[in-house]
């Protein structure tokens, strides 16, 4: 028994029941959990080791307040620009300005879909991306996806990629950067057979499914920040 002293001296005895303590653990968990939400969603990797940081972005985004971003801590974006043969984002010559008005750096992203030929695609990025020698190096991103389940040799891969690579490099006039997820390293080892710089992906611990060394890290796509309602992916550069 739980004896409550009243200010009248008298005592109230509160029973202890199941259903008490079946609430008492609920409220226990829920702020727990909400502790370890915050947590999540204001995560970042230390300054001191990663000095820039910054985001990327989509249509899947929503509205963003560049300005707010900005002074929310981050020093570049990276913009989704097309996906796949013929899907360009439509947010993306929108975005591309806020970010170059509210002085952070930018760079274009190309989706890029095993279902589709590399200068199809190719073609699709160049028609989107203006080529401005401000802009950061453009970014290739592979990953599986349930809407194409084609699954080329590795041989195919890339050869198709290098293809890609080089028609998107000469419109950019930088070389690019190769994001890939876990299951793509580990179907097709593109780490090793593509000498591009790395980009890799793992929510609050260092990534190391490549075998060489990464140099940009989504580190969070939970993260919040100030100018964008949702969670947003933030990433790093290893310096």
């Amino acid at each position: 028994m739980i004896t409550i002293v009243q200010a009248t001296g008298r005592k109230r005895r509160i029973k202890v029941t199941p259903l008490r303590i079946l609430i008492a653990a609920a409220l226990a968990v829920a702020i727990i959990g909400g502790g370890t939400f915050w947590l999540l969603k204001s995560w970042t990797p230390s300054r001191g080791r990663y000095p820039v940081q910054g985001i990327t972005v989509s249509a899947e985004t929503g509205a963003v307040n560049w300005t707010a971003v900005r002074l929310g801590g981050a020093d570049f974006a990276y913009i989704v620009a097309s996906s796949g043969r013929d899907e360009r984002d439509a947010t993306f010559a929108a975005n591309l300005e806020g970010a170059r008005a509210a002085g952070l750096k930018h760079g274009a992203i190309h989706r890029y879909s095993l279902c589709a030929s590399a200068t199809d695609q190719s073609t699709t990025f160049i028609s989107t991306v203006p080529r401005q020698d401000m802009m950061l190096p453009p970014v290739v991103a592979l990953a599986f996806s349930p809407l194409c389940p084609a699954r080329p040799s590795r041989d195919k891969l890339l050869a198709e990629l290098n293809i890609f690579l080089n028609q998107i490099e000469a419109h950019s006039g930088k070389p690019a950067i190769l994001r890939e997820t876990r299951e793509i390293e580990a179907a097709y080892e593109l780490s090793s057979g593509i000498n591009r710089t790395l980009w890799l992906e793992e929510d609050f611990f260092k990534p190391g499914y490549a075998t060489r060394p990464w140099v940009i890290w989504t580190a969070s796509t939970w993260k919040r920040v100030p100018g964008i309602k949702g969670a947003v992916e933030w990433d790093v550069v290893k310096p």
